[in-house]
């Protein structure tokens, strides 16, 4: 977990080169290190990601937070099914156990779910991630979250990003990521108005237990 006070601010822009020096001085010790980054759905933590990874080469592995989500069969027999993506329908447990895995430099592979959009479920053991790499990425809406459990996943953060952005750019977003799955456009907006947007407000609510606050349209 980080060890110095947070530097949120809405004034200063950051570049998308700020953040990549930020990552570089973040392993400069040469010690393995996890990054967080947080964000409601739609927020754009892909997006940077992505940029993130293609920027520091081989130097980090994204591990996401999503391949922690309990398989649709699971969710029916929990009665959840119908709201998938709320804190409590991943596998929290099994994430900070893998977190804690990654943590230090060891000599073997670890290897970490995906979850598979098109397939709305998660596939196991899809993501290597070799002991020389020094930064894992790691994504999700919950990172810092408090409640079922969430909260332990702060211990093994050594630095926290939430990414903000306007409510109409998230909604629009998540409508034409659901309509790009297959669904329709009416079944996805209801999906966002019902689903998303509620878990959208317990993660903003998160916002204060990031090192760092930034705006995605500074930084890409």
């Amino acid at each position: 977990m980080s060890d110095h006070p947070s530097d949120q601010s809405d004034a200063t822009p950051v570049t998308l080169d700020d953040l990549l020096e930020r990552c570089r001085a973040l392993i400069a010790s040469g010690e393995r290190r996890i990054l967080g980054i947080a964000g409601t759905p739609g927020a754009g933590k892909s997006t940077l990601c992505a940029a993130l990874i293609a920027g520091l080469g081989g130097q980090a592995v994204l591990v996401g937070q999503d391949g922690f989500h309990f398989a649709n069969q699971e969710l029916e027999r929990l009665g959840r099914r119908d709201r998938k993506g709320a804190p409590d329908t991943f596998d929290v447990d099994g994430f900070v156990a893998l977190l804690g895995r990654l943590g230090p430099s060891g000599a073997d592979t670890v290897y970490a779910p995906v979850f598979d959009r098109a397939l709305e479920e998660s596939i196991g053991s899809a993501v290597p991630v070799p002991a020389s790499v020094p930064l894992v990425i790691t994504e999700g809406n919950y990172l810092l979250a408090d409640d079922h459990g969430w909260s332990a996943v702060r211990e093994h953060l050594h630095e926290s990003w939430f990414v903000d952005v306007s409510p109409e750019l998230r909604r629009d977003r998540l409508v034409r990521r659901r309509v790009s799955y297959g669904h329709s456009p009416a079944d996805s907006a209801d999906w966002v108005r019902e689903v998303d947007e509620k878990n959208a407000a317990v993660v903003d609510a998160t916002r204060t237990n990031a090192d760092l606050l930034l705006h995605l349209t500074t930084v890409l």
